[in-house]
């Protein structure tokens, strides 16, 4: 791996607090580049990091195979790939995570020269100026903004500090009230405080994944006036997602990885969606076309004023929900998460009840006080946003995980007796019908990639053949390909006759396949339109808490 410099941590806990104020503020009187706009400062410049031949293995697969990446100062850059592509070791390695076992780490910042470097720890990345921004926020809710951020930062939480929050958000579009407790603030709100805590530390490269999955149409745009201002100060910035059109939209470059090798370098703006889809996945990739559904059938799931208090203070109450859901109809609920989505999946599942007063009808039937067992027979099955620990036990097989739910529906026992047999059997099915990448039935949930239980949890049920299906999140963290497979198999069971709740974070997702859809906000549901009749913008009014639209029928 060549000769590694080990990298020095300063021992003054008030460094990367100080280089903060060092940022020079952008003159008032330049415009934020445009969206269209690519940065000049990438043209003929070295580059700000290089990952030569990067090598990680672990027991039975290669998750990087001599991979190489190289950024420039000031470039939006992003890193694509399938699920299991090798994307999530590849971050790892930059930010001190996991160390390689080939290859090499050149940096350019500080005082290094192109030299190689070894990081050992992410303490190490952030005292070369690197920062990451990661999909979970690690956040204590109980806590308010600048003492989460004096905590990241491991400084007072002073009032300098909470100077340097207010002066950093609002330069860079990123408002913050520094004594605003966390657990009252919206999620995209609490992004912002994941990335006002990596400015302050004067990052030279931005590490974000999927940055954009918890926010609604305008906080997206809002972002990205935000990342194009970073970026023409410089600050590199390495860009994970699989919203592909969002790629186009901000990236300047994307380095696409395949089985844990490097596959292609594209400049996103001049490929389309469909094509860098095609470089991820080695194939063209099926698109998800809306199933035109003239006629539904009876009510199957309705709720009438569904209340539903808070069961602790950073819980959501649910509050006069209205909703009917028809055979053969996929109806869609937006929002960003924290509004209520998991409170909403729970009490329709069973696993909360409701009380005796509260109306929830399925197929006819007032269920209000019926087990989640009892649900699931009568016809309801359910998919939660968690797929680890909520919806499969991470130390189970996955024959086992079938049965967990399988078992209500399916023959999966003889005489009350469970057959591995069949069990077995069942999980193959679901293997073979979603393209999960495992070892077969026996393996454990917690091996396999986020993509590949989502896509196994997703089968589970829907090979269910329920009546009604309530999913969550269907398609989080999974690829392109993965993802139409997914859409297209909820549009074929709504056709078969089933009703379908869809709640999900992912505005193309629902505009795509759902035929009505509204949006839950701070425990409210709006109230609901024909997905035809209305364009993005308006869903995120919805989504901001407008419960109707004027002028849509």
């Amino acid at each position: 791996m060549g000769q590694a410099l080990a990298v020095l941590v300063s021992n003054n806990p008030y460094r990367a607090f100080a280089l903060a104020s060092q940022r020079t503020t952008p003159d008032s009187s330049h415009n934020a580049p445009t969206m269209g706009h690519r940065s000049d400062t990438t043209q003929n410049t070295a580059p700000l990091v290089s990952m030569q031949g990067i090598t990680k293995a672990y027991p039975g697969v290669i998750a990087n195979d001599s991979v190489n990446l190289e950024l420039l100062p000031g470039e939006i850059h992003a890193l694509l790939g399938e699920n299991g592509a090798g994307k999530s070791t590849l971050v790892k390695i930059l930010y001190g995570l996991l160390q390689p076992d080939a290859g090499q780490i050149l940096w350019s910042g500080n005082q290094w020269d192109g030299s190689p470097i070894y990081l050992r720890n992410p303490a190490d990345a952030r005292s070369l100026g690197i920062a990451m921004v990661f999909q979970h926020f690690s956040l204590f809710e109980s806590l308010t903004v600048v003492e989460n951020i004096a905590l990241g930062m491991a400084v007072p939480a002073s009032d300098a500090l909470r100077r340097e929050i207010r002066d950093v958000s609002l330069r860079y579009g990123l408002p913050l009230e520094p004594d605003r407790d966390v657990y009252s603030l919206s999620v995209g709100a609490r992004q912002r405080i994941e990335i006002v805590r990596c400015l302050l530390q004067n990052p030279k490269l931005l590490i974000m994944d999927e940055p954009t999955s918890v926010l609604t149409p305008q906080e997206v745009q809002e972002l990205f006036v935000t990342l194009k201002r970073l970026a023409a100060e410089g600050v590199s910035i390495l860009y994970i997602s699989h919203k592909l059109d969002e790629i186009r939209q901000v990236c300047d470059r994307a380095t696409i990885l395949r089985g844990g090798k490097n596959v292609a370098t594209a400049i996103p703006e001049q490929e389309s969606a469909r094509s860098l889809a095609a470089l991820m996945m080695g194939e063209n990739v099926s698109t998800t076309t809306r199933t035109e559904r003239s006629e539904t059938g009876q009510p199957r799931l309705a709720l009438n004023k569904l209340n539903l208090p808070a069961k602790s203070r950073q819980a959501i109450s649910l509050q006069q929900l209205n909703l009917t859901v028809h055979a053969g109809e996929v109806v869609g609920i937006a929002g960003v998460a924290g509004n209520g989505q998991d409170e909403l999946i729970s009490v329709l599942a069973g696993e909360v009840k409701a009380s005796p007063n509260d109306m929830i009808w399925l197929k006819g039937e007032f269920v209000a006080q019926w087990s989640a067992a009892q649900r699931r027979r009568a016809g309801l099955c359910t998919v939660p946003e968690e797929r680890l620990g909520h919806a499969a036990v991470p130390s189970m097989s996955l024959a086992e995980n079938a049965l967990l739910t399988g078992f209500h529906r399916q023959a999966l026992r003889r005489a009350g007796i469970i057959t591995k047999r069949r069990c077995r059997q069942a999980a193959k099915a679901i293997i073979d019908a979603f393209s999960v990448q495992c070892d077969g039935p026996r393996s454990a949930a917690s091996s396999l990639s986020g993509g590949n239980l989502q896509k196994f949890v997703v089968g589970r049920e829907i090979l269910q053949a329920p009546d009604v299906l309530v999913i969550s999140q269907p398609t989080w963290g999974v690829d392109a390909g993965a993802a139409a497979d997914i859409r297209n198999a909820i549009q074929v069971l709504a056709a078969q006759g089933a009703a379908v709740l869809l709640i999900s974070q992912d505005l193309d997702e629902l505009m795509a396949i759902t035929d009505r859809i509204g949006a839950l906000c701070a425990g409210r549901l709006s109230e609901f339109y024909p997905t035809q009749s209305v364009d993005a913008q308006q869903v995120g009014l919805l989504m901001g808490g407008k419960t109707a639209l004027e002028g849509v029928a």
